[in-house]
């Protein structure tokens, strides 16, 4: 498998160094508008392409299937441009941060008949993998999620608290990862949704707190709350609290409610969420089947996302 990764910033080196470690699959060019970036990241690997031009990667017919971990107001046009070129491609989180965009993404995706697959890494993270398959199993059942989204942003900065060419957003982005999530572990749709958010930033434009509620059609609940005014550890932080126990999901790592580690190195062949992440869209392309968090899949999780988007510009 021939890849071309497309954006050279904290998540475009995740990816790399997850796809060195897969058989199989080789990265063959490095793109990035800013050179020096795309430059510095395929460093020391003699045989792949560095351009800043993405057309460059798309009209070589010797290439595969593109990874977009670009700015995220371009990830819809650009997931678009690559299935029309006939190549497979993952975009990472979030899909759009309009609707009417993800829409079309699937319709190009339906056009040619190529993997499209959005990187909700919750899913693949080896904590939530266990914590699924006790749910799949019967032998546990969600009652509340409770999830907290905080970091420290007050300028626009990447995840190496580097400088950042567009604004990050708490909705379309950070809130995108739990509302998928909490339907694809629960296997029931998000039939309500509420939001608040706290003052809009002079510079940014955007809200940096943020009260998201769910509830499943099953009856399960989600609370979330997401700042770009944490000052403290940095990242999501899941409480699962079920009929048969209480579980604490960060990224990889996995307690119980009294903070005693879960073992989750045997859930699958790797402890590495954005390498198993990887893997599927490389399997789902060799198997020629829909991948575990498709574009179809994961379209719904927007939806919820806009209608919030819309409740909020009312209230």
């Amino acid at each position: 498998m021939r890849v071309a990764l497309a954006g050279a910033g904290a998540f475009g080196a995740k990816h790399l160094d997850a796809i060195d470690a897969i058989d199989g699959a080789e990265v063959v060019a490095v793109v990035d508008p800013v050179i020096d970036l795309a430059e510095r990241l395929a460093a020391g690997r003699d045989d792949v392409v560095v351009t800043p031009d993405l057309d460059v990667v798309l009209d070589d017919p010797t290439i595969d299937a593109v990874i977009l971990t670009t700015p995220t107001p371009v990830h819809a046009a650009q997931a678009i441009a690559c299935l029309d070129a006939g190549k497979h491609v993952e975009v990472e989180i979030p899909l759009c941060d309009v609707l009417a965009d993800g829409e079309a993404v699937l319709e190009a995706q339906q056009r040619s008949g190529k993997v499209a697959m959005c990187g909700h890494t919750r899913r693949f993270n080896p904590s939530h993998q266990w914590v699924r398959r006790r749910a799949s199993a019967g032998e546990f059942h969600l009652q509340h999620l409770d999830v907290q989204t905080l970091f420290f942003r007050r300028t626009n900065t990447n995840a190496l608290g580097e400088p950042r060419t567009w604004t990050d957003h708490l909705l379309w982005h950070h809130a995108a990862h739990t509302v998928d999530l909490f339907a694809h572990q629960t296997g029931s749709p998000i039939v309500d949704a509420h939001a608040m958010q706290g003052p809009v930033h002079p510079e940014l434009g955007i809200a940096m707190d943020m009260s998201i509620q769910l509830r499943n059609e099953a009856g399960g609940l989600c609370t979330l709350a997401l700042s770009f005014n944490n000052e403290g550890p940095f990242g999501t932080f899941f409480r699962y609290i079920g009929d048969s126990g209480t579980y604490l999901a960060r990224y990889d790592d996995l307690t119980d409610g009294n903070d005693e580690p879960i073992d989750v190195t045997a859930v699958d062949v790797s402890v590495n969420g954005i390498e198993l992440q990887d893997r599927e869209f490389f399997g789902a392309i060799g198997e020629k089947r829909e991948p575990e968090s498709g574009v179809a899949d994961v379209l719904p999780c927007y939806r919820v996302l806009d209608q919030i988007e819309r409740q909020l510009a009312t209230s």
